[in-house]
């Protein structure tokens, strides 16, 4: 029997809006695609409002808005990040009872995606969760199941919803790591922003720092390599 087709979405709009009208689950694969018109903080679903530094976001003119899944805070900006939302029925083959063990066969799509691309020596995190002094409050400090290493910086990071009628995935593939951009919307003491940086310099990088041609990586091209690994 062959595997059920996958619905594959675009959405477009600044980060609230596109949390907002995500397509709801409809008995079948879903995949959408997120595009973001403006940067925009988001944080995780149980991440405190007040790691925000609303002062700095408001005088950059950045949203802050929240999803629907777990984990720290990502910064998305147009041409810097991919955004994939990834939804499957729990009657799907690709259902896992285990909760660290259901990433891993997406980790494995985002790696032969990323092979396609060039960027080969990578690796899908098959243990528990690494956590450090920073995971909580920024995505990229910490390591989880199924997210994607180049060495020892995540690339690739996975989050997840479980209802009773299946589980939603979002995937963030970073095309550039600026962590100080991050930082400057947090509220953090001038001790704790350098500490931090000190950590996300060395917990992450973009794919574009791992390619021979930078500026030929673009949203457009990642997301047609994920789309093309799709089981």
């Amino acid at each position: 029997m062959s595997a059920p087709a996958w619905d594959v979405r675009w959405r477009a709009g600044d980060a609230a809006r596109l949390h907002q009208s995500l397509p709801a689950a409809c008995g079948a694969r879903l995949v959408t695609l997120c595009r973001v018109s403006r940067p925009a903080l988001v944080l995780g679903s149980t991440q405190a409002q007040g790691d925000a530094a609303l002062g700095g976001t408001a005088a950059t003119g950045i949203d802050v808005g929240r999803r629907r899944s777990g984990g720290g805070a990502v910064l998305v900006a147009p041409g810097q990040l991919v955004w994939v939302e990834v939804h499957i029925e729990r009657d799907d083959p690709l259902w896992e009872a285990d909760v660290g063990r259901a990433f891993w066969w997406l980790g494995d799509v985002w790696a032969r995606a990323l092979a396609d691309l060039g960027i080969a020596a990578v690796e899908v995190h098959r243990g528990a969760l690494v956590a450090t002094r920073w995971s909580s409050t920024v995505c990229f400090a910490g390591l989880g199941p199924g997210e994607v290493t180049a060495g020892t910086a995540k690339v690739v990071g996975l989050s997840q919803r479980r209802t009773r009628e299946g589980a939603t995935f979002s995937c963030a593939a970073l095309l550039d790591w600026e962590p100080g951009d991050l930082l400057d919307l947090l509220a953090l003491e001038p001790e704790q922003r350098i500490e931090a940086a000190a950590c996300l310099n060395r917990a992450a990088t973009g794919l574009r720092a791992l390619v021979d041609r930078p500026a030929e990586l673009t949203v457009s091209r990642v997301e047609l390599a994920f789309l093309r690994r799709l089981v």
